[in-house]
């Protein structure tokens, strides 16, 4: 994951530099969305992997799908992922992009993954606690995940806070293991 990473970020930031540029955010978000979730299709995946089949080929594919949601430039970023055979990097490119628009907004990207699904109340209650400990907007979506078995279990960036019991369980373990 590290790799693509690396390949993705300079994509992200010369896009972002552009958007920035244009006052284009919201397009360029929209564009490199719509373009990884096409180049994930298994159909697309294997096109592009197909060694008979030109990267130019592949690019014209993924265009024509996109259709008018791709503006010139974008149609020329993925031309330019199709030259560098870099369309496995494009759902990176893309959420790498997400976090760049996210901090010149400034605002931050939450995940809360929770054991049953949170009600309104209790997730903008959730999210203005969020805002008020970190100091900014933040853009929350919820996860539900069972093996949490109750509780909450937040990521903001890099740092995750764990208040679910399987936390609290791997704690004790490791404790009474120790």
């Amino acid at each position: 994951m590290a790799e693509i990473t690396t390949i993705a970020r300079p994509y992200a930031e010369a896009i972002a530099k552009l958007a920035g540029e244009a006052r284009s955010w919201q397009a360029w978000s929209d564009m490199l969305a719509l373009a990884a979730q096409v180049a994930a299709d298994p159909q697309v995946t294997a096109l592009a992997g197909n060694p008979a089949i030109p990267a130019e080929r592949v690019a014209d594919v993924i265009i024509s799908v996109c259709g008018k949601t791709l503006n010139s430039e974008g149609a020329n970023f993925v031309r330019l992922l199709a030259e560098n055979k870099r369309f496995n990097a494009l759902p990176e490119i893309a959420r790498l992009f997400e976090e760049i628009k996210a901090a010149q907004e400034g605002t931050l990207e939450a995940r809360i993954g929770t054991a049953f699904e949170l009600s309104a109340e209790q997730m903008a209650g959730l999210v203005a606690k969020l805002e008020a400990k970190f100091g900014r907007k933040i853009n929350a979506s919820q996860e539900v995940d069972t093996a949490l078995i109750g509780g909450v279990v937040i990521q903001v960036g890099d740092e995750v806070m764990d208040a679910s019991v399987r936390g609290r369980l791997a704690s004790m373990a490791a404790t009474l293991k120790a």
